[in-house]
């Protein structure tokens, strides 16, 4: 019999193939994760869950924590304790009850004395914890950066971040495959943040939702390690999944001789896998982008989604000639919020701060393209008056490259404010934020309202865009620094060291803090799946909304983020919607009103509901309120699965149908949902059909439980591990002094090193 030869496969393909635990016949699939990244802000309740049921974590050799959203990014010269140096309450709340959760759980942990404590999807790929084919996940939607690596990496929500700790493995449904192909040469001045703002301006922000995208093409083969994780960075704001490179040499390179990277014969072994990740010939894409590297200028985004972009060069646009009703309707919105008129060059716009950091750009790369900005500017540049410029390095460890290789002293020099380690301005759950009215030249990813502050206005760019903003005090096309003179300039500057990281890396650690933590790392005996609140049919008044792309930062702002519970944040749903900014009274908007602020189902007229964060905060506020069923044409993935883990149902139905209901829904007309039948029932005894997930649907109707009914896949996991083990052994836990964690034994704290 002659060999079945199998399909060509993508990159993507591969590896969810090799991370399958078990598969359902309606495509749901339990798949195994190896890498998880845990902060502050989604993992309290996560922990308090874990700690109720009495569950371990399953897995705490491939776990790793820090604290990055809440932390002041301030001098730690005087640093003692996180209860004494975090002013904010609620901040100081949430990495306090993290720093208990690792001493209880057994978890790696780098605290903020910690040289290496850093944002997440910095510090994972900095220590080399971030591997190729692995799966990875965080209860953080930029997760995607870590598919530059050629991995499979996502965000997830507090119930699945749950899921992961106590089973290792997550229930999904397998995306579909998207390229986004890039070729030719890039212009000067031209970056991966451009590069990756033009695709989102071409596909939109929902261009990828349901997709996991992989970027192809000689521009992204060219890009360094830290431009690829840009790229994939913000794959979230396309709608996607996640984002993925194929790993090749210049992945190989990064990693060799990481602290957490495999070793010696392991190390070969390891590559020689790698290498095969790499999509077939032949391989079939459900949707294919092709762009011309020629046709991208240095890009900037206008409006409040990211996809409000356009070319420095530019003008804002003008919502008049936009003939989609609720595009024109959400473009007037955007100007008003950002205080901008139609038809203004982007170049006359001007800053009042301007902020380098963030997961998005805030390596040694990142700060070097930066510095080399202030250098060509000249000799005595400094940043303009009346504008406040930040930087920000993404890990303890950037900060020290940097300030080996003389970045901060050009910074410094020119007037910039040179920080600690943090999220910092991305989003404003710090001290760092924009004051209502404030416009920001932000190197970070999501420019939604209020996001870097309560009023506050955000122009995404490049690091080196937002240097040029930061020394001319206005929208600046970087080019204007590039040149003859410029060269001219750096070239009589000093000459910057350029160093590695590796010569940070090794440096002593802080001695590990005391863990008591004895519980089998082996699962649980499999239980009844418990039960949470049933979705049978829900029955009452329906509340119309009129936005498209509605992100979860509208849905609750930011500084509602900073709770230990689920519960408890009605009065934060719409926020900034509801309640005037100037005077704090309550608005005219529709939830305000009566009967809709008794609402028990939200219909939404625009697209892509629920874009943006994968935090579980934006479903929590919506059930809290009594919003039990959200309808929609179309909703953000991490959203959609969100909000079943609730027990809530999001329903998408054509938006002409949308349009019907919202007409129903102003006349105060009362709307029927009935899962069991899969049905919304008008008033006027009019049906309309829906289809749901089996499975998600089956759950809610039972109210059951994800992790009970996974903990009934005990042996499948078990099994799985197994054979991880044996073709993957660089898998199983490196602790950060060199020692192998064995599987499936008890896991006593002193194997991992604080």
């Amino acid at each position: 019999m002659p060999t079945a030869v199998s399909a060509p496969r993508t990159l993507y393909d591969k590896i969810w193939d090799d991370h399958v635990v078990t598969q359902k016949e309606d495509g749901l699939a339990l798949i195994y994760i190896d890498r998880h990244l845990v902060h502050e802000v989604t993992s309290p309740q996560a922990f308090e869950g874990l700690r109720t049921a009495g569950r371990p974590v399953r897995r705490p050799d491939c776990t790793l924590a820090t604290v990055d959203h809440n932390v002041p990014t301030a001098s730690r010269k005087n640093f003692v304790s996180v209860t004494d140096f975090i002013a904010e309450p609620d901040s100081r709340a949430q990495c306090a009850a993290l720093e208990e959760n690792v001493k209880e759980f057994g978890l790696t942990y780098f605290g903020m004395k910690d040289r290496r404590q850093g944002i997440v999807h910095v510090i994972g790929p900095e220590q080399g914890f971030t591997l190729p084919g692995i799966t990875c996940v965080c209860g953080d939607s930029h997760t995607s950066t870590h598919g530059a690596f050629g991995s499979l990496a996502f965000g997830i929500g507090t119930s699945e971040v749950e899921h992961v700790l106590a089973t290792q493995t997550l229930l999904q449904k397998k995306a579909k495959n998207m390229r986004i192909t890039v070729e030719g040469e890039l212009h000067e001045g031209v970056t991966s943040k451009d590069v990756i703002l033009y695709i989102i301006g071409i596909i939109g922000t929902a261009g990828g939702t349901g997709c996991v995208i992989e970027y192809a093409g000689s521009v992204f083969r060219g890009f360094s390690m830290e431009a690829r994780m840009s790229v994939c960075n913000m794959s979230i704001e396309a709608g996607a999944r996640a984002g993925m490179v194929a790993p090749d040499d210049i992945t190989f390179a990064y990693l060799k001789d990481r602290p957490l990277s495999p070793k010696g014969e392991e190390w070969d072994r390891a590559v020689a896998y790698w290498r095969s990740l790499k999509t077939d010939e032949g391989a079939k894409f459900d949707i294919e982008v092709n762009v011309n590297a020629a046709d991208i200028i240095p890009t900037i985004t206008w409006g409040t989604s990211p996809q409000d972009v356009v070319a420095i060069t530019g003008k804002v646009p003008d919502p008049s000639t936009m003939t989609d009703a609720v595009k024109r309707k959400s473009a007037e919105r955007s100007l008003e919020y950002m205080g901008l008129t139609a038809n203004t060059p982007m170049e006359e716009i001007p800053v009042d701060k301007v902020f380098i950091g963030s997961c998005t750009n805030s390596r040694v790369e990142d700060l070097r393209s930066a510095a080399k900005i202030v250098l060509a500017a000249g000799p005595g540049a400094k940043v303009a008056p009346n504008v406040h410029a930040m930087i920000v390095p993404g890990s303890g460890l950037v900060k020290e490259q940097s300030e080996a290789e003389g970045l901060d002293v050009i910074f410094k020099r020119a007037g910039f404010d040179w920080r600690e380690a943090g999220c910092s301005m991305c989003l404003g759950m710090n001290p760092d934020q924009l004051a209502p009215g404030e416009r920001c030249a932000s190197t970070s990813n999501r420019n939604f309202e209020g996001r870097q502050g309560a009023g506050g206005r955000t122009h995404l760019m490049s690091p080196a865009m937002a240097t040029a903003a930061a020394l001319t005090g206005k929208l600046t096309d970087v080019r204007k620094y590039l040149g003859s003179v410029s060269e001219a300039n750096i070239a009589a500057a000093p000459k910057l060291k350029e160093l590695t990281a590796y010569q940070f890396l090794d440096a002593p650690a802080p001695p590990p803090e005391p863990i008591t933590y004895t519980a089998s790392g082996d699962l649980p005996e499999a239980e009844a799946p418990s039960t949470v609140e049933k979705f049978i049919t829900v029955k009452g008044i329906t509340a119309p909304l009129h936005i498209e792309n509605v992100d979860t930062d509208m849905i609750i702002p930011k500084q509602f983020l900073k709770t230990l519970k689920r519960t408890g944040l009605a009065n934060a749903l719409f926020y900034t919607l509801r309640k005037d900014p100037h005077t704090g009274k309550d608005t005219d908007f529709i939830l305000n009103r009566k009967p809709y602020n008794r609402s028990k189902i939200l219909v939404c007229t625009g697209k892509n509901f629920g874009c943006g964060s994968s935090r579980e905060h934006a479903p929590w506020s919506l059930n809290d309120f009594g919003i039990r069923c959200i309808i929609a044409p179309s909703f953000a993935d991490i959203f959609r699965n969100n909000s079943m883990q609730n027990g809530m149902l999001p329903v998408t139905i054509p938006q002409e149908q949308c349009i019907v209901l919202a007409k129903d829904a102003e006349e105060q007309l009362e709307i029927e949902v009935d899962l069991q039948k899969e049905v919304i029932r008008r008033s006027n005894g009019e049906e309309i059909s829906f289809t749901t997930d089996p499975f998600r649907r089956h759950c809610l109707l039972n109210g059951l439980d994800d992790i009970a009914l996974t903990l009934q896949n005990k042996d499948s996991i078990q099994t799985f591990e197994q054979t991880r083990s044996e073709q993957w052994p660089w898998l199983d836990g490196f602790g950060y002094k060199g020692k192998k964690i064995p599987v499936n034994v008890s896991r006593g704290a002193p194997k991992t090193d604080w």
